[in-house]
């Protein structure tokens, strides 16, 4: 059976949320100075929209971590491929995830980040996705949830494919 893809938001949809995201960043870091840390591969695509919405000065960094290994599944074994540049300590920082599934990279990132003695961890993500959660992490800044299925589309993959599709779809195979 081939693969489907079934719209779950359009670019309309996207670029509002983005927008309120951002609204909303720029609103609660008035007169500070963010360090946003962008969780690649998958969040390049919402992070450039965001950043270009804001209206603060702010560092971006990224990080790699890996846990799928090309399944539709976190294999839950976390491990850094890139590391983080910037000097986050005594700076609000802000992680920024394109997806938040089972919870794992972003509590496995949060305690990597403490170490480094940032003023503040904060989470923002465009998906919300509760279905698979496992832990449960704080996210201060979400754009959309939905309860269940496989998201592919605006930075969203499934093996490296469907990335630069400009929406999000529920992969169905």
């Amino acid at each position: 059976m081939p693969e489907q893809l079934i719209p779950v938001l359009s670019r309309a949809e996207i670029a509002q949320k983005v927008k309120s995201l951002a609204h909303q960043i720029s609103k609660d870091y008035a007169e500070k100075e963010l360090c946003i840390i962008g969780v690649l591969n998958g969040v390049f695509v919402f992070l450039a929209d965001l950043v270009r919405e804001l209206t603060l000065n702010v560092q971006i960094d990224f990080i790699r971590l890996a846990s799928y290994d090309g399944g539709t599944v976190s294999s839950g074994n976390v491990r850094i491929t890139k590391e983080i540049e910037l000097d986050v300590k005594n700076r609000d920082v802000l992680i920024v995830e394109d997806i938040v599934d089972s919870g794992l990279t972003v509590a496995f990132l949060m305690e990597y980040l403490k170490p480094f003695y940032p003023k503040s961890i904060k989470v923002c993500t465009l998906i919300d996705k509760t279905e698979r959660r496992q832990v449960q992490v704080p996210i201060d800044y979400v754009g959309h949830v939905i309860d269940q299925g496989f998201l592919v589309g605006y930075g969203l993959d499934f093996d490296q494919k469907y990335r630069a599709l400009p929406e999000i779809y529920h992969l169905k195979q």
